[in-house]
């Protein structure tokens, strides 16, 4: 792979990564209910989620996604309520300040990391969008799998370090604000936007049908 084609690779994904979106959401979301340690693991399963789309896409699948209505639109429709699930969920949690919290009573890591895992994986943009781009990216003449390898480790990478900033600014947030009925503004809000979010991947359809 050419130095030229990896960086202009790594310049689309701080782009697309700080693009405003689900997996954004789901990160402030987590710092403002775990803080930043445990809404951590929400950061790691956005990234494995990246992961396994990618490798759906390198394998071929994301082709037959593309091709195949039905399977787009049952991942596509599971997204859409998991997303709302997660906005109903996040808009009735009661205001809670983020001092002297015992950490025992937040979710466990590994339920964090699944949530995390789900907003992403049920999301078939990603696996559209990736089957798009990625191609313009691979040398042909050039085994696949080492360049599939390099650029998802790439995006790992770059998402991972976008999503705990975003979880970080989240949980300082939270950490200053001590009125309760601010505290049930800001669910409200990330519950809104996980609700809006669910919308705008509703109304998504692939290129080819638009």
């Amino acid at each position: 792979m050419e130095l030229q084609t990896w960086l202009a690779f790594f310049a689309a994904c701080w782009v697309i990564s700080l693009s405003p979106g689900a997996g954004a959401i789901a990160s402030m979301s987590s710092g403002l209910q775990y803080g930043f340690w445990r809404g951590y693991w929400n950061a790691l399963g956005l990234q494995i989620g990246l992961a396994v789309q990618i490798a759906i896409v390198g394998a071929g699948v994301g082709a037959i996604l593309t091709a195949s209505a039905t399977a787009f639109h049952a991942i596509k429709w599971f997204g859409v309520a998991y997303l709302v699930y997660l906005g109903v969920v996040t808009w009735r949690s009661p205001p809670r300040a983020f001092v002297d919290r015992d950490d025992d009573r937040a979710k466990t890591p590994r339920e964090v990391f699944a949530r995390g895992f789900l907003v992403n994986i049920t999301n078939p943009k990603g696996i559209i969008f990736f089957a798009a781009i990625l191609p313009q990216f691979i040398d042909v003449a050039r085994p696949q799998a080492p360049q599939y390898a390099i650029f998802a480790a790439t995006t790992f990478a770059v998402d991972l370090a976008v999503m705990m900033v975003y979880t970080a600014l989240a949980a300082r947030v939270l950490r200053v604000m001590r009125d309760p009925a601010k505290l049930r503004w800001v669910n409200r809000t990330l519950g809104g936007a996980f609700i809006a979010a669910g919308v705008a991947l509703a109304s998504f359809r692939k290129a080819a049908h638009i």
